[in-house]
């Protein structure tokens, strides 16, 4: 008989962490995940509500009471088909989609006590499906013979890929490094997703027919005017906004200064986190001062304390209440050490003889009015200048749009910031047959929003493509 129940007074189950005085010496995965007990435990508190609005909190649209009946069922198998169906990568959003703001936020245990674990609980399936050897299903796939390419291996673009796989295209994915996983792979350091997590999930792509070209940098190694030449008759963007924004302060162009992107991308890209089998080549001193106080940031201020600085410091200029952060990245960040200087922004960066980072000029600040943001806006506190010394500044204040495809793209229309401009329902571009979605359509979000996006614009491509070639459905 399926669970239909829950336990409203029983407590959330708490996840097992390393303990932070080891942890923040090594890169091994943080949160250790939930034992089968746990899970089962935790399955239970659902109250498997009649009109769950967990469900209407969850971009790629899972099946939240069904996988958690059966996971309290202790029927595993079936809770990772039921999460399959709309999620391509469970093991990912269990650990890195803020559910808290999501399918959480809504759960209804949570207007009076503690939601639902249902990331955890997630992670703790796809988890258990890796161990166990349980194969992503592809039973039923009718390939069509349709060619789409999806340019950009983020969460959009793998996304996007499984969902045009699963209906039957012939999908190619372009990616631009070496490897597929984009800020997945190259963003996310080692303690918060592991790379083994990221390629297994891939490989489930791969199962699914999904083939997938490395070194490709779409717009200098080929266009897509050529791809359309090639025979692709469907075009999805992901490329995401990895053009990173600095602070236009004096002293920026010092000797360790990087941007969180260049900082991170070089720890993972050139796996800093398996020292001292890889010497990567980055300058971490004994004080790092980190720019900004987002999930970045607090990434960038946690690496470089495995990296061996003796303190690490977040700089920012609000206060703590206005912290762009998952709650659960600055309690980590802060069992480990990580040191906060809050209402406080860097005005001038300074250097030694040798053009190195000595010190940031920094200034007090305090909170006036809401700005645009919704935030209140930092205002000066006038003669609180001061100096901290540091010996490496990251500046973790947000990116860009990736310029080299829109660059070479004729007419691919942007909006005033820059990022491509798509009809909102289809996602379709100014250019026929060509898609976008992700942070290079919205600016900088979440993995999961992200996903959503590669979703929706995979339905799309599929109406518009059954309308111009005709092609069968599943």
């Amino acid at each position: 008989m399926p669970f239909r129940g829950g336990r409203i007074m029983s407590h959330r189950q708490e996840m097992a962490k390393q303990d932070p005085a080891v942890r923040k010496r090594n890169f091994q995965e943080v949160a250790l995940g939930f034992t089968p007990e746990q899970a089962i435990a935790e399955a239970k508190r659902c109250l498997q509500c009649k009109r769950p609005l967990c469900r209407e909190g969850c971009p790629v649209e899972i099946d939240i009471p069904d996988f958690i009946a059966q996971v309290a069922a202790d029927d595993l198998v079936g809770a990772l088909r039921t999460i399959q169906k709309k999620n391509s990568l469970p093991a990912i959003c269990g650990r890195v989609c803020p559910q808290e703001n999501q399918c959480e936020f809504k759960c209804v245990l949570g207007k009076k006590g503690d939601p639902v674990s249902i990331g955890a609980l997630e992670r703790f399936v796809a988890d258990w499906g890796r161990e166990n050897g349980v194969e992503i299903t592809a039973a039923d796939l009718q390939q069509n013979q349709v060619k789409v390419a999806v340019i950009g291996s983020g969460p959009a673009g793998l996304a996007a890929a499984a969902d045009l796989a699963l209906l039957g295209y012939e999908v190619t994915l372009f990616e631009s490094l070496h490897a597929a996983g984009g800020v997945l792979r190259y963003g996310i350091p080692e303690f918060r997703l592991p790379k083994s997590i990221v390629d297994y999930e891939v490989g489930n792509l791969v199962k699914l027919g999904v083939k997938i070209k490395t070194n490709y940098l779409v717009g200098q190694t080929v266009t897509i005017p050529e791809l359309f030449a090639q025979g692709y008759q469907g075009i999805f963007i992901g490329t995401g906004a990895g053009l990173p924004h600095f602070l236009g302060i004096p002293g920026e162009n010092l000797n360790g200064v990087y941007s969180a992107n260049e900082f991170l991308t070089r720890v993972n890209l050139m796996k800093a986190y398996l020292f001292p089998e890889y010497d990567t080549p980055i300058k971490v001193g004994a004080r790092v001062a980190v720019v900004g106080a987002g999930n970045v940031a607090m990434d960038a201020a946690r690496t470089a304390l495995r990296l061996g600085a003796q303190e690490s410091y977040i700089v920012y200029r609000r206060s703590r209440n206005e912290m762009p952060a998952r709650l659960e990245e600055v309690t980590n960040a802060e069992e480990e050490g990580v040191i906060f200087h809050l209402l406080t922004a860097p005005v001038e960066i300074l250097g030694n003889e040798e053009g190195e980072v000595r010190a940031m000029v920094c200034q007090r600040m305090e909170l006036g009015e809401a700005d645009a943001s919704g935030r209140r806006r930092p205002v000066p506190v006038a003669g609180s200048d001061f100096e901290l010394p540091v010996d490496t500044v990251v500046v973790a204040i947000g990116q860009g749009p990736n310029p080299i495809l829109l660059r070479s793209t004729d007419g691919l229309k942007l909006n005033e910031r820059g990022y491509i401009e798509t009809d909102p329902e289809t996602l379709m571009t100014s250019i026929p047959g060509v898609f976008a979605g992700g942070d290079i359509v919205t600016g900088a979000a979440t993995v999961i929003a992200a996903m959503g996006a590669g979703k929706k614009a995979a339905r799309a491509m599929d109406r518009y493509l059954r309308t111009k070639t005709g092609p069968p459905r599943r």
